[in-house]
């Protein structure tokens, strides 16, 4: 079986399972957000439960539009905050402690690896780089997950992405992702798990990985999934608070697809309206104005994020007339950065520092676009209206890129700055 199979068989009490097959499994985290969590909640107490299944695996996140933008964003937040208090929940974060829901629960070993995961936010698909199987489900589904403690699958068919060659300057694993989207399509992996392998993938950090798995929905892909090895086991060691169990796809489990890509001669990619399988070469992207950057996400606001960009933004100025927002996933990445001297490096360079939050990923607050303005994200999705105005353009790319492009005013690669 490949190590997908394997983690639904082991939930679902089964000694094997295939592609196809309709399984029932335990689920090890249920979580909701403040925009898919109220409407959970409300299918929840139409069930006429009164207790979640299990206090200490149901986990809820304000961070949509936390910090509260408006009275009904308010509102939605409340939701949130009486039913965790009312159930008692363990993991529930409020502002000036949650994160991105999707950097915050692996750095708080609430996910490990070998869990089964559902949440009612697509991105969920983050938690793979882990060695865990995680996917996006409904609100209703959420619901029914927090009175039974169960959810339905059908097992996926898996294709193996083999990543062989050397990484060039400033290529990333926003990079491999955004590539290998360009190559596949947005429907190219449509409810199949993506189980990422090879030399590139095993030389990644843990910050690149979480990034590829992050991105695995904009294939289509049911779940991402990274095997874990001595990275994963070292990120997991005194973190997780369950024991990890790991698995790893055998020998000869069966693929739907392999695909190989030789990542050496891949250069630092871009994603161009409107959708993310939109890539090309940043040398290719000619003549760009832009009008904004955005440097965050559960997709790219970790502390090798803004790394990255500090590098690159380090003893310039963000271009005039441009917004450069940098968003600090967690309250521990944000204190890292500050502690790194980051942050003197960002408001040496006029951009502007956030407190965690997915405000503008979604065109929620913190940096909502105006009719025919650009802006290069770091975020995941790019279609229209997506961060503001439908008249208003997302490019995606990497924390390198966006910083260059800042300093730039238009779309250009770290060389250009860096000299």
């Amino acid at each position: 079986m490949t190590i997908t199979e394997k983690i639904l068989a082991a939930h679902a009490g089964l000694d094997e399972v295939e592609p196809g097959q309709i399984v029932s499994v335990k689920v090890d985290i249920a979580l909701g957000n403040d925009i898919t969590a109220p409407i959970a909640i409300r299918e929840f107490k139409k069930t006429g439960a009164t207790r979640v299944f299990d206090k200490h695996r149901v986990a809820l996140v304000p961070d949509h539009f936390a910090p509260n933008k408006d009275i009904a964003s308010a509102e939605q937040c409340k939701v949130l905050r009486d039913f965790a208090r009312e159930q008692d929940l363990e993991h529930y974060w409020e502002t000036g402690e949650m994160g991105v829901e999707h950097a915050l629960l692996p750095e708080q070993g609430v996910v490990v690896p070998g869990d089964v995961v559902i949440g009612a936010d697509s991105h969920t698909c983050t938690y793979g780089a882990l060695g865990a199987f995680s996917t996006g489900a409904g609100s209703t589904d959420l619901a029914a997950a927090m009175v039974t403690g169960e959810a339905w699958f059908k097992v996926p068919e898996s294709i193996k992405f083999i990543y062989t060659g050397t990484l060039g300057p400033w290529v990333e694993g926003k990079d491999l992702i955004l590539y290998t989207i360009g190559k596949i399509g947005v429907d190219g992996a449509l409810y199949r798990a993506m189980e990422f392998t090879g030399p590139v993938i095993d030389a990644l950090g843990m910050d690149d990985r979480l990034t590829m798995c992050n991105m695995a929905i904009e294939a289509g892909g049911k779940n991402g999934i990274i095997a874990p090895d001595a990275t994963t086991r070292a990120y997991a060691e005194g973190r997780a608070k369950r024991p990890p169990v790991y698995y790893a796809s055998d020998a000869d489990a069966r693929y739907a697809e392999v695909i190989e890509i030789d990542c050496s001669a891949i250069r630092p990619q871009v994603a161009f309206p409107h959708l993310p399988s939109n890539t090309r070469a940043v040398d290719d992207a000619g003549e760009v104005k832009i009008d904004q950057v955005v440097i965050g996400s559960c997709t790219n606001g970790r502390i090798e994020d803004l790394r990255r960009a500090a590098q690159v933004l380090k003893g310039h100025k963000v271009a005039p007339y441009l917004r450069c927002l940098i968003i600090p996933a967690t309250q521990a990445i944000y204190r890292q950065a500050m502690r790194e001297g980051l942050f003197e490096i960002f408001l040496d360079a006029n951009a502007a520092v956030s407190t965690p939050t997915c405000g503008p990923c979604l065109g929620g607050h913190m940096g909502i676009l105006a009719k025919g303005e650009r802006s290069v994200a770091t975020t995941n999705r790019n279609f229209v209206g997506r961060m503001g105005h439908p008249e208003s353009e997302v490019y995606l790319a990497g924390p390198a890129v966006a910083a260059a492009c800042a300093v730039l005013g238009r779309i250009g690669s770290p060389e250009e700055v860096m000299g």
